[in-house]
């Protein structure tokens, strides 16, 4: 991590120039290091954005106005409401680097703060990975949901309302879902296959990628014989194992969930398959706010103030804070390109 070419002169200085120089190293890592976050960055799905109250997307829900004529035939020309919107709301992340006045005794010179920097930079860096990708898979421990970016397991879904749209009343905003439930090699890849087939059409507006939890990805790879285990070999080279599907990479993650929904553990015997159509699903990310660091505060005495709310009273933390936050949400414009398949076990 290279520092810039003026000379700090405080502390303040060195560690807030650290911070700017890594801001892209900080993102390319967050994106890079599971293979849903780098699906979505590569197929460039993860989308900046100036403002707004909410984030909209615009969404088509049926065809347009076209038809065929003849050289003085006239063109009706009618009223085309095709498109609506979908609004979601902004949601807020946060990781915290604190530097203690211990540290900054223990660390006095220039090259021994920006080494300890490096190592506060990258945990924040790895849970800020395991927050944004444990949301993304509803899985996120210690979060309040409702304030969590939107999971697959609500975006892709056939009953639950997202984006201020109700599939109950709007049944095109469903997305293909089966409760497979207990099933041998056959099952699963029927069951795949249907799904698949559905969400697609005979070109290329299909589904691209799958995701699953180990064990379902497991499950998938004991139905094929050793000959026919294809790789999407780009993919496997930046470290995401895979298998294919309809020419479609099939990846596992350790944060996707079981069949239930819940946070994969060693005993799990279930998984749960989203398949997702890059076109239509994404993360918005406000232009301002994306993973912004906050100069460190030190309240002049190398303190933090930080208020009691049970109390009222107000304390002091020997300590420098700076903050790392991201304002954004998961969006999706097209639930009926994607599918989830639940419940899935081996019978």
């Amino acid at each position: 991590m290279a520092l810039a070419s003026h000379t700090p002169t405080t502390w303040n200085d060195i560690l807030s120039t650290t911070m700017h120089n890594y801001h892209k190293t900080l993102t390319d890592n967050i994106f890079n290091s599971r293979p849903l976050l780098n699906y979505l960055m590569s197929n460039g799905r993860v989308k900046t954005i100036n403002g707004g109250v909410s984030i909209v997307e615009p969404v088509i829900y049926t065809d347009g106005q076209a038809d065929s004529y003849s050289e003085w035939d006239q063109v009706t020309v009618a009223p085309q409401a095709t498109t609506t919107a979908a609004q979601f709301d902004w949601k807020q992340l946060v990781a915290t680097i604190a530097i203690s006045g211990l540290e900054e005794a223990q660390n006095n010179g220039k090259e021994q703060i920006v080494n300890l920097l490096e190592a506060k930079i990258m945990q924040a860096e790895e849970t800020l990975k395991t927050l944004l990708n444990g949301m993304l898979f509803g899985t996120a421990s210690g979060t309040t949901a409702a304030n969590d970016f939107l999971s697959l397991q609500t975006l892709v879904d056939s009953t639950t309302a997202v984006g201020g749209i109700d599939p109950a009343t709007e049944p095109w905003w469903a997305s293909t879902e089966t409760s497979v439930g207990a099933v041998d090699a056959a099952g699963l890849e029927s069951a795949l296959r249907t799904a698949y087939n559905i969400t697609s059409d005979s070109g290329a507006d299909r589904v691209d990628a799958i995701f699953t939890n180990s064990w379902g990805f497991e499950f998938y790879e004991s139905t094929l014989t050793p000959q026919v285990r294809y790789t999407d070999t780009s993919k496997a080279n930046l470290g995401f194992q895979n298998l294919m599907f309809k020419n479609v990479p099939m990846f596992w993650d350790f944060q996707a969930p079981e069949g239930d929904g819940t946070a994969t553990d060693a005993s799990t015997t279930t998984g749960m398959f989203f398949g997702l159509n890059s076109k239509y699903v994404g993360l918005k990310i406000h232009s301002d706010r994306n993973f912004k660091q906050s100069p460190f505060s030190d309240n002049l005495s190398g303190s933090v103030a930080s208020a009691h709310a049970t109390s009222g009273a107000t304390s002091a933390v020997d300590a420098r804070v700076s903050f790392i936050t991201t304002y954004g949400n998961s969006c999706i414009r097209n639930r009926r390109r994607c599918f989830k398949l639940t419940t899935v076990s081996e019978a």
